[in-house]
């Protein structure tokens, strides 16, 4: 993590993110992948988006890549970040969804994997197109985190913290970066060992994972993300876009919230983050079929999808949360992602 240290000093993510909007698109790598009808697309899925809840949005998503390619889809759930990185880097999988640092990590690896859609912000384009990492604390302790009436993280040094695994955006890389600026951080690392910055640090494993470490006490503090909790929280006062606002366990909420039900956390931070990417690796995946996913992932048949996206505050949101009618997928590629890659450090 040195490069990652080095880089986050005195970086604003805020700022950052305004460069993003200004990126120009370039044009995708070229492929030599097989056109073997034959072959199977393999989908890599993060634990997030590998959860139950999303069981129906990942079955019209396979439908979809059928439908245009007229090829057998695969789907690949998994429990660990690293597996789907592993999976699209090696061409194992031919498509992923992932957090911005799991594909950095992942291009990293290997140059054939290239972003090629995110989702959109309400506008329908790319100029805010980011959602919301939080850290957050439980209802009954939230008090301990306020100075002036604002919550802060000020107090947050010596308490037990959970992050989602350190290959998630919102679940660790923003968060550590928020940490680093308020704190002044020299050496990134201690943010991640028990007794220095932190006297526990825990991984949830996915953002689910590392809310649940919060809610049963396990952490005093957790960092994740809200598009993957809107299935699970519900606000009890404030908004998701709300710094200090009350979160509640929902009543029907399932695995592996269903003994946590009535539950009550507190945001006491809030970042910024840029979209995460749909991916595909350019040698694994046929120049012919990057092109059809492509335009069918932006098109409006696919926005209009109401099992891949959930209307504005929907009671059971799917894997695209809208924010507006216009919310869709638009086209990206790696160097929207500047912002991200500097905070990661390559």
């Amino acid at each position: 993590m040195s490069k990652l240290s080095k880089s986050l000093l005195g970086v604003s993510l805020i700022s950052v993110l305004g460069l993003a909007g200004c990126t120009s698109l370039g044009t995708s790598n070229k492929s030599t992948a097989s056109t073997d009808k034959s072959k199977p697309i393999t989908v890599v899925f993060y634990p997030n988006e590998s959860a139950k809840s999303f069981d129906g949005s990942r079955t019209a998503l396979k439908k979809s890549i059928e439908k245009v390619t007229g090829k057998t889809v695969k789907l690949q759930t998994t429990t660990d970040y690293n597996v789907a990185i592993q999976a699209i880097a090696s061409g194992k999988a031919q498509i992923a969804y992932m957090g911005a640092n799991g594909y950095i990590q992942a291009n990293h690896i290997s140059k054939d994997v290239q972003p090629f859609a995110a989702q959109s912000d309400a506008d329908g384009g790319l100029k805010n197109a980011s959602y919301n990492s939080y850290l957050m604390v439980q209802q009954k302790d939230a008090n301990k985190y306020q100075s002036n009436g604002k919550y802060g993280i000020k107090n947050i040094k010596g308490k037990k913290m959970s992050y989602v695994s350190n290959s998630s955006t919102s679940g660790f890389l923003v968060p550590t970066a928020e940490i680093t600026r308020e704190f002044k951080v020299k050496d990134t690392d201690t943010l991640t060992q028990n007794g220095k910055f932190f006297s526990k640090v825990l991984y949830g494993g996915s953002h689910q994972g590392s809310a649940v470490n919060l809610l049963k006490g396990d952490v005093d503090v957790a960092a994740f993300d809200d598009t993957d909790l809107m299935p699970y929280l519900k606000v009890s006062k404030g908004s998701w876009t709300k710094l200090g606002s009350t979160f509640e366990v929902k009543s029907n909420a399932e695995a592996p919230f269903g003994n946590l039900k009535g539950k009550k956390v507190v945001n006491i931070a809030m970042m910024p983050v840029q979209q995460g990417p749909w991916v595909y690796n350019t040698k694994a995946l046929s120049k012919d079929d990057q092109a059809k996913i492509t335009k069918e992932f932006t098109s409006k048949s696919f926005a209009d999808n109401k099992e891949i996206f959930s209307a504005p505050n929907a009671k059971t949101p799917k894997l695209f949360p809208k924010t507006s009618a216009k919310s869709q997928l638009v086209k990206v590629n790696d160097k929207w992602y500047a912002p991200t890659h500097k905070l990661v450090g390559y």
